[in-house]
């Protein structure tokens, strides 16, 4: 049986891109490897050939879509890094997926303190790609562990963590849910109602609000803050998912208030109309926002 690591260098990667599509997507086809690595029909063969000499229970290929599906026994040949997937899942793709993060000696980012499993975001991705329920024992700060069948639909960042956006069958609602909080996964075998439980049906995350960032008044030197978020004529012009606005207005400390009363130090940009965010349902995570003040 050949090794892994005696295989040439790019070769790995589709074999990783292979793996990659099985664990996240449930799926993969020839067609696939080679509209990403521009191979040809008979290498695309080799590598689905080599792949199943190293794995040989991950795949199995279903004639009726010329396609190869994840069985049951799937064990993933590459590990990958939940950073790694996450990027990649956002941006497709790419050259390196394989290898693990290294750490840059001359340009060092923020550490992150807390990484979901990769078996629950691949079990996540495959329900979203596949449109597809699936059952998870879900850990909430407000009430604690129970099991949920959720459709979700889309991943999104809040800035400090990833969640999942989900159409929750027992409240009846989209909601976002922590993916770190997520114990546990099964598939759900009843079928997702198109209608309502679809992102289409998701009005929040559906809606497009314009915010409009400027210095804090209060702030003593403006100037500097244009100059960090390369503002014109004291403005910066945000597009931004309802269902995310109160993440991002959390995260880069913005004061919401009407008055603008929160200190200018720790909130040094502010929304220049909070009736932007009316209606919005995360903007309860609004810094200073009206419905939030005692």
């Amino acid at each position: 049986m050949k090794q892994l690591e005696q295989l040439p260098h790019a070769q790995r990667e589709r074999l990783a891109f292979i793996d990659f599509s099985l664990s996240y997507f449930g799926e993969v086809a020839r067609a696939d490897l080679i509209a990403k690595f521009q191979t040809g029909l008979a290498a695309a063969t080799r590598d689905f050939s080599t792949y199943k000499e190293l794995a040989p229970y991950n795949l199995e290929l279903i004639h009726q879509s010329k396609s190869y599906h994840r069985t049951a026994q799937f064990v993933p040949l590459f590990e990958h890094d939940p950073d790694t997937i996450l990027m990649s899942l956002c941006r497709g793709f790419g050259d390196g997926f394989a290898s693990q993060l290294e750490d840059s000696q001359v340009c060092v980012q923020a550490q992150q303190l807390n990484k979901p499993s990769t078996d629950i975001l691949s079990a996540i991705m495959r329900a979203i790609h596949q449109q597809t329920a699936i059952k998870v024992e879900y850990v909430s700060l407000n009430s604690g562990a129970s099991t949920r069948a959720i459709v979700p639909h889309s991943l999104a960042n809040n800035g400090n963590r990833w969640h999942v956006r989900a159409y929750d069958r027992s409240t009846s609602s989209f909601r976002d849910f922590v993916l770190t909080r997520i114990k546990s996964s099964s598939p759900d075998p009843n079928k997702v109602d198109s209608v309502k439980e679809s992102v289409s049906a998701d009005k929040q995350w559906n809606r497009i609000v314009d915010l409009t960032f400027i210095a804090h008044p209060a702030a003593k030197h403006p100037e500097a803050i244009w100059l960090d978020y390369n503002m014109v004529d004291g403005k910066l012009q945000v597009e931004c998912r309802a269902a995310l606005a109160g993440y991002l207005l959390n995260q880069w400390n913005v004061d919401c208030s009407s008055s603008y009363h929160l200190n200018p130090q720790q909130y040094q940009l502010a929304l220049e109309e909070n009736a932007a965010i009316y209606g919005v349902e995360t903007a309860r995570l609004a810094p200073g926002y009206e419905g939030n003040e005692k």
